[in-house]
């Protein structure tokens, strides 16, 4: 009897560790980013209103992305969903550029166990395959909860530092900052859509996590709460879960990409700032409007 009881347990143990194993999960989250309003910018005299109310659509459309995570328990695959283009719509080097530097673009592959991630990033028309350690946020857990999609939430805030090549990081400057910089630079009429901008040093991050799906797993580069991230929100950008699908029928690949010239997070940042650098100068008094978005 002893006998047959330690076997059932074996089975029974085994079981639940080829199921854990074995266990995989799908989110879908909606992104959104509130698209910098171009009123009042420096630069922008020959610009109509209606000129301008057009750009903002344009780059509110662009700043609002749908994109798929798939997890198991110890990794996931965070990408882009893919979109049929309007014919002629965001051509060129900029939609490259401006995708890679709003989040989309590449598989964010996070190894939560190993504490690393991978991802593959194509810009200004060159393939990099950035491999660095994840950020460790110190999170705070807050007692508000709430319910997303069926699932109970908790929340939790945590202050990062805000990433330079990262244009959803970028806030309009405020007309003190505004005055201050048209003294130094008076005489030159040259301006760009950029010196209308800042960087703030640190953002701070809202998530809501549901304990009901135990995987240390998120959007973007975000883990290291206990349950899944079903939403966070920087101030300007919001991501929200709108579907989990556990144990789906067809079941995702999730294995890091191997595609790019292997760099750190902080050499592919310092390759982009130089080059935007470089593009900002380029087009430095060119009607100081943004780029173009298409037609």
């Amino acid at each position: 009897m002893r006998k047959i009881l330690f076997y059932m347990t074996l089975m029974l143990v085994g079981t639940q560790i080829q199921a854990q194993k074995d266990f995989q999960g799908m989110a879908v989250y909606e992104s959104k980013t509130q698209a910098p309003k171009f009123e009042g910018m420096r630069g922008n005299r020959d610009i109509t209103p209606e000129m301008q109310k057009s750009m903002e659509e344009r780059m509110k459309k662009m700043l609002e992305k749908t994109f798929i995570l798939n997890f198991d328990k110890s990794a996931s695959i965070y990408k882009e969903e893919e979109k049929l283009e309007t014919p002629g719509q965001q051509q060129g080097g900029f939609r490259v550029m401006f995708g890679s530097l709003t989040g989309g673009g590449g598989t964010f592959y996070k190894d939560v166990k190993a504490k690393s991630y991978t991802v593959d990033k194509e810009f200004m028309g060159k393939e990099f395959l950035v491999v660095d350690s994840l950020p460790k946020l110190n999170w705070k857990m807050e007692q508000e909860t709430k319910q997303i999609g069926g699932y109970n939430c908790y929340k939790a805030t945590a202050v990062k530092q805000a990433s330079k090549t990262d244009f959803r990081n970028f806030r309009p400057k405020n007309n003190d900052d505004k005055k201050d910089e048209a003294k130094k630079t008076s005489g030159d009429t040259k301006t760009n859509f950029t010196d209308n901008f800042e960087i703030p040093k640190e953002i701070v991050v809202t998530a809501w996590y549901t304990p009901e799906i135990p995987v240390n797993q998120g959007p973007e580069n975000y883990w290291g709460l206990p349950g899944l991230i079903l939403e966070i929100n920087d101030g300007t950008t919001t991501i929200l879960c709108s579907k989990v699908v556990l144990n789906p029928k067809d079941r995702a690949e999730i294995k890091p990409s191997k595609k790019g010239k292997v760099i750190s997070q902080k050499e592919y940042d310092e390759t982009v700032i130089k080059k935007m650098e470089e593009f900002r100068e380029m087009n430095r008094g060119r009607a100081g409007g943004p780029p173009p978005m298409g037609r």
